[in-house]
């Protein structure tokens, strides 16, 4: 089986698993986000990342994944590496959040194909911060890969993202099963909406 095809049927198994099982409503917008601090990889390396501290220098974009190395999730965080300087040129940090373990995000974190050194991504690996959003985090199925062959041994949050401006406020809330957005498009959508923020308009 080849790893394209393996990433398909993992991706397929996945959507199929998010959508049997129904997830919590995510926050609001108008809602005060919820702070915290999470153990987080950036190219590979090791940091605390807090929210209160990323939020003294503008926007932060919390977008939750599932899994990393599988399909959607690769196109997503591969795509937020692609627009990197764009965010960083509105003010904006991107901050990941799965509940991969923080090895396996070590390694997603550097990968020139995914995040490519270029954003921070946090393991969430009990679901505590996903919760305190709203999110349910899913239990995985038995058995099941990523893209390199590798088993997914953690749950699934439903993929999410979150604009939050910097007076710690959600100022949008993107969901793949309400707003039936691809993967893709969190990226592009949350975008426009910090560019928005930094002209001084309103979402």
């Amino acid at each position: 089986m080849n790893r394209r095809f393996a990433g398909s049927m993992a991706t397929g198994a996945l959507m199929a698993l998010l959508l049997a099982t129904p997830a919590l409503a995510a926050l609001k917008p108008g809602a005060t986000a919820p702070d915290f601090t999470a153990e987080a990889s950036r190219a590979g390396h090791d940091f605390t990342f807090s929210l209160k501290a990323a939020l003294k220098k503008g926007p932060v974009v919390v977008y939750f994944y599932p899994s990393a190395y599988t399909g959607g999730c690769d196109l997503e965080a591969h795509t937020f590496a692609t627009e990197k300087d764009k965010f960083d040129a509105a003010g904006a940090t991107i901050i990941g959040v799965s509940a991969d373990s923080i090895q396996r995000l070590n390694t997603f974190s550097a990968d020139p194909k995914y995040c490519a050194g270029k954003f921070p991504v946090a393991s969430d690996a009990h679901g505590k911060i996903a919760a305190s959003y709203d999110l349910k985090t899913m239990a995985s199925q038995a058995g099941m890969k990523d893209v390199r062959g590798v088993a997914i041994d953690h749950g699934f949050i439903p993929r999410t993202t979150f604009v939050i401006a910097r007076d710690g406020h959600i100022v949008a809330a993107l969901s793949s099963e309400a707003d039936h957005l691809r993967p893709d498009q969190h990226v592009t959508k949350s975008l426009a909406i910090v560019q928005k923020l930094q002209a001084g308009k309103a979402p």
